[in-house]
């Protein structure tokens, strides 16, 4: 892995991108990050090398998904040693129903003030049934999460626009979790590629978003999927594909996001975060 930009100079991400979100009292500041998982193939490798190479990008938080091998108190020592700070987590749905406390507990010791969830189990198309499930699932999640002192969320993946009545299954999922226990992680193509607008569903639920995954979609990409899937290398670094980014980050910070975390799934994320970081400084 090895940079094809000069980027000595960005310090941390937060301070490149200067945002100051009006966050609630109580809460912590606007902070930016990147999703590990963007690095998965670096770190099925060599742990230690790949978190130096996000660090070497300015890269200060980091969202974990996996350990890689490691106990979560070892995972959270290589983390912290390459100069990085876990500040949210993804953990598997049927872990979270087994035994949302041992899961909490998990987040607890890799030291992330958020832990969540990306994928509902289901058979397509998601269903009512899917709803209620996972509500129960995520309601009694985000109250071991609470004792634990931490945030539960659920990353949306977009299969959960189905159409129901004048609404969505996205709709029903929001309102059928407790606001006190339960966030939503928005990744801004999973709400893109099924043909939403990301700014709209930030101001549709104002208070219910904790973090924002930021994710371009490559040109020319249909829209209207509701697979919750598509191929990696239509990832592309921020500003190049469609996703109206200026929008997006205004609607952000009306409605109080307070992380924002870069997630970029394409082999080639290695060239591309650089492009990303650099795109980003024009929103300082």
């Amino acid at each position: 892995m090895k940079k094809i930009l000069p980027l000595a100079m960005i310090t941390s991400l937060a301070t490149l991108l200067g945002w100051s979100v009006p966050a609630p009292a109580g809460s912590t500041p606007a902070t930016a990050g990147l999703q590990l998982w963007s690095l998965r193939d670096e770190l099925k490798k060599d742990v230690p090398a790949a978190l130096k190479f996000a660090a070497s990008l300015g890269i200060k938080a980091v969202e974990t998904a996996g350990t890689y091998g490691l106990s979560p108190e070892k995972y959270r020592q290589a983390i912290e040693a390459a100069g990085l700070k876990a500040i949210s987590g993804h953990f598997g749905f049927d872990a979270w129903a087994k035994d949302p406390a041992a899961v909490a507990a998990e987040a607890k010791a890799l030291g992330l003030h958020y832990a969540g969830v990306a994928w509902i189990p289901h058979k397509a198309p998601f269903t009512p049934a899917d709803v209620q499930r996972a509500a129960e699932v995520f309601n009694r999640a985000g109250a071991a999460c609470a004792q634990a002192g931490i945030q539960f969320f659920y990353h949306i993946h977009g299969y959960e626009f189905q159409p129901q009545g004048d609404a969505t299954l996205m709709d029903a999922l929001i309102r059928a979790c407790d606001p006190q226990k339960v966030s939503f992680q928005m990744d801004t193509t999973w709400v893109f590629f099924p043909g939403q607008d990301p700014a709209a569903w930030l101001r549709k639920y104002p208070g219910r978003w904790s973090s924002l995954h930021l994710k371009d979609l490559k040109k020319g990409v249909a829209r209207g999927s509701l697979a919750g899937k598509t191929d990696k290398e239509n990832d592309v670094p921020l500003g190049q594909g469609q996703l109206d980014w200026p929008g997006i980050f205004k609607a952000a910070r009306e409605v109080g996001v307070k992380f924002y975390i870069i997630e970029d799934e394409a082999p080639t994320v290695a060239q591309q975060l650089p492009q990303t970081l650099q795109y980003l400084q024009q929103f300082r």
